[in-house]
């Protein structure tokens, strides 16, 4: 069984035209780990899509043998990018909230 997000939403239609470009943790974590055989494009095959879909045992079992990793740590980059992705949800259901994370996103980084 997949894990991941339901959708009652009656418009939405499975598609996001971000699914091709969108740079999530997930991705990130997939392309770090492709070795130089396989291009950081294979990453866009698995995500987004897992934030919709959720993500089988199956495909984790294939992103572990082609990131050289194992399906847990396949699960917990997944977990971890929903994790980021329900923050962002909330950060545009809630816009004020968006600058009060930017304001101390600058104080963490500062040197």
């Amino acid at each position: 069984m997949p894990i991941g997000p339901g959708h009652d939403d009656p418009e939405y239609d499975n598609y996001d035209p971000a699914w091709r470009d969108q740079d999530t943790p997930f991705r990130q974590w997939i392309a770090q780990r492709l070795g130089p055989d396989l291009p950081a494009e294979a990453a866009a095959l698995y995500a987004p899509v897992n934030r919709y879909h959720g993500l089988s045992h199956t495909t984790a079992d294939t992103i572990a043998t082609i990131t050289g990793t194992t399906v847990s740590a396949v699960m917990a980059a997944h977990r971890a990018d929903l994790d980021s992705w329900a923050v962002e949800q909330e950060l545009r259901s809630h816009p004020g909230l968006a600058v009060v994370d930017a304001d101390l996103d600058r104080i963490r980084h500062r040197s």
